[in-house]
């Protein structure tokens, strides 16, 4: 299934380079262009769109000012030259942030997000007996690992340390396997992390903290960090 995606930027040359790197990548499909954000309205009203790429300084509207009035906005990826509005743009739930010139690598990460939101938010729903707890080898036993209970995961080179209120359990499974496996309650947050994100007690700077345990935020998955972890929560003065 591809996503439908619009592209909105006063600048011609902008949007072209968008257009192509859109019909480069095979889960996305081209469903209308602008130069400014009224031009889309009726489209993005009927919900017709999967995912806008916004441009924020344009002359009618903003693109900032245009989130502000959309009832039901669809996925949104900021392409901007300006790197100031950054936050204003996370606390308005955009997936992702692109400053310009964009290369391709930087797009196609964005996008891949994009998918896999989408694939996340019309996943059949499973119950809670279901997920709620899984089996993993630790040496020769089978142990019983409950969700609820795992506060991060430590990848290393060959296993991975599992960090739970009850201990830690060394299993052989990768990082990336954990991560497929874990769900959307859990967090990678560097190479080497996963962190359970109702377990999360503070962020600070590079860091975020589990009870006292310090864990590390590589700048790759800092954005992500903030956004999913602390703006969603936020309470900031008005």
């Amino acid at each position: 299934m591809k996503l439908n995606c619009v592209i909105i930027d006063d600048e011609p040359l902008a949007r072209e380079g968008l257009a192509n790197y859109v019909r480069e990548v095979d889960f996305l499909k081209l469903s209308g262009t602008g130069e400014n954000p009224l031009e889309l309205l009726p489209m993005l009203d009927g919900g017709a769109v999967d995912l806008v790429l916004l441009d924020i300084q344009m002359p009618k509207m903003s693109g900032i000012d245009f989130l502000k009035i959309l009832q039901k906005p669809p996925m949104v990826i900021i392409t901007t030259a300006y790197p100031s509005f950054a936050l204003e743009g996370f606390q308005l739930n955009v997936l992702d942030y692109l400053l310009k010139p964009i290369t391709f690598e930087r797009f196609f990460k964005a996008a891949t997000k994009a998918r896999d939101y989408h694939k996340l938010l019309n996943k059949p729903f499973a119950s809670e007996e279901q997920n709620d707890y899984c089996f993993i080898k630790c040496g020769n036993k089978y142990e019983k690992i409950l969700f609820a209970d795992i506060l991060y995961v430590e990848g290393m080179q060959n296993y991975a340390n599992i960090f739970t209120v009850k201990g830690k359990y060394v299993t052989m499974l990768s990082l990336k396997s954990l991560e497929e496996n874990l769900g959307t309650t859990f967090i990678r947050v560097h190479k080497s992390y996963i962190a359970a994100i109702g377990k999360i007690n503070s962020v600070e700077g590079n860091e975020l903290f589990i009870h006292d345990v310090k864990i590390p935020i590589s700048r790759n998955y800092r954005d992500e960090v903030l956004s999913r972890v602390v703006t969603n929560k936020l309470w900031d003065k008005k």
